[in-house]
């Protein structure tokens, strides 16, 4: 029941807004002021239209042709300092590369060079010990001959000695010495 007053009251309350609204209190819904509104409308809206036309409309266009050559010149700029980055960046792998290749060449040629005076400091050692051992060669063969010599001197004079402690008499110096010396040449010449 509480449904049905309450359709009522809303019915009622419609048709009786629909019945005084355009007498008493809406103009807008009374014809005889229709023309004065279209006016005004048409007024307003014209004024309105040729404001944002003429005033707003072009700043933001202008605002809008502004950023767009704006980033574009912002991208050709970019573009352009990426080419130099990409540039500088080869150029900089070249640097390194040839630094590499001279660090090679400098490294290879100072092995060259230090084999190089190794060479010659081993062949200036070896040519000091063919000196050397040329001398010492010289020495042994001086001391051969002079201890051959002296082993004659020696032999002859120990023969000498020992005959006469044997036989108890004097014997010829120049006999011994003979003897001495032919059995010294037969013997120690093997050994020259």
């Amino acid at each position: 029941m509480k449904v049905f007053y309450f359709v009522m009251c809303i019915g009622f309350i419609l048709c009786t807004n629909t019945v005084y609204s355009s007498e008493a209190g809406m103009p807008q819904l009374n014809p005889e002021f229709w023309i004065a509104q279209v006016f005004w409308l048409l007024l307003i809206f014209s004024s309105l239209y040729l404001v944002i036309w003429k005033i707003f409309l072009p700043k933001i266009t202008s605002n809008i042709e502004n950023r767009k050559s704006r980033i574009i010149n912002d991208l050709n700029e970019a573009q352009k300092l990426k080419e130099n980055a990409e540039k500088r960046l080869n150029e900089y792998n070249k640097i390194i590369e040839n630094s590499k290749k001279d660090a090679k060449k400098i490294i290879e040629d100072g092995r060259k060079k230090l084999d190089q005076d190794i060479e010659v400091k081993k062949k200036r050692f070896n040519d000091d010990i063919e000196k050397e051992l040329a001398i010492v060669e010289k020495e042994i063969k001086s001391l051969k001959k002079s201890s051959i010599t002296n082993i004659e001197k020696i032999s002859t004079e120990i023969t000498t000695d020992l005959i006469k402690q044997i036989i108890d008499t004097d014997i010829n110096q120049s006999s011994v010495s003979a003897i001495v010396k032919d059995v010294v040449n037969k013997k120690v010449h093997k050994y020259l």
